[in-house]
């Protein structure tokens, strides 16, 4: 699928089975079907930040399978660490993408995945906790498609029964997957401490500390969150960066 914006319009092709699927998709992928929302006298960290980004919408994939494979991934790591996984996963197990471009990969299919034990997935990098965690997702695919059609609320709550979905993934994926502005990652590294910092000035907080400053903005705290960091708020960084050693050479 290619997308493109010209002249204030979305411009959208798809090739292959479920292409027109796709286009269907294509104004929640874009953020049409957010109708938006407009925090008043809110924190005023997060009206300014409003101000800088007053069109913000969240786009809804509708996937829930596809963008749990790479969170799961993301899971106690690196960022970086695992776009590189997520990367050379998709290059080992992923078909060519229907279309023009030639060098374009899907995401391994749910069969592909389930064609191989744990130990195969860690010379990526990838230790039998994550593999285990992509299998499961592998294994309730058909389910994923149907929870994918509810509330994010039902949602949350089915995908929290799956084996190594927690709180973090839930959190990340359902503002991606389902659009909704009130997801939050809690237990990210960084997240509770980029809101704690800009709400209050301390370098750092808890989970809790977090949930409690954006207690007044629920079902919408996704959207504070989000407004907060793209308006480019970040916690103080303290001595040397940690140095990474990865995985798949331990």
């Amino acid at each position: 699928m290619r997308i493109d914006f010209r002249d204030h319009q979305v411009h959208a092709q798809a090739w292959g089975p479920g292409g027109d699927w796709l286009l269907h998709r294509v104004r929640a992928m874009t953020g049409a079907n957010d109708a938006g929302f407009e925090f008043a006298d809110a924190h005023p960290a997060i009206m300014s930040a409003q101000h800088l980004h007053r069109g913000l919408r969240f786009g809804a994939s509708g996937t829930l399978y596809h963008e749990l494979l790479p969170t799961i991934l993301g899971q106690r790591i690196t960022a970086g660490e695992g776009l590189q996984q997520w990367r050379q996963l998709v290059q080992q197990l992923g078909e060519r993408a229907p279309g023009p471009d030639h060098g374009l990969r899907l995401p391994p299919t749910a069969d592909a995945l389930l064609s191989k034990p744990t130990w195969w997935f860690h010379p990526l990098g990838i230790e039998v906790k994550r593999a285990t965690s992509l299998l499961q997702v592998a294994k309730h695919a058909p389910r994923l498609d149907e929870w994918a059609l509810l509330p994010p609320a039902a949602a949350a709550a089915k995908l929290s029964l799956l084996p190594g979905i927690g709180r973090w993934t839930v959190g990340s994926v359902m503002a991606t997957a389902l659009g909704d502005p009130d997801a939050l990652a809690v237990g990210d590294y960084h997240l509770k401490n980029v809101v704690v910092h800009a709400l209050t000035g301390r370098a750092r907080g808890s989970d809790e500390e977090m949930l409690e400053l954006l207690a007044p903005y629920v079902g919408q705290r996704g959207r504070a969150a989000r407004l907060l960091s793209l308006a480019g708020h970040g916690a103080p960084k303290f001595g040397p960066r940690q140095r990474v050693r990865p995985i798949g050479r331990w």
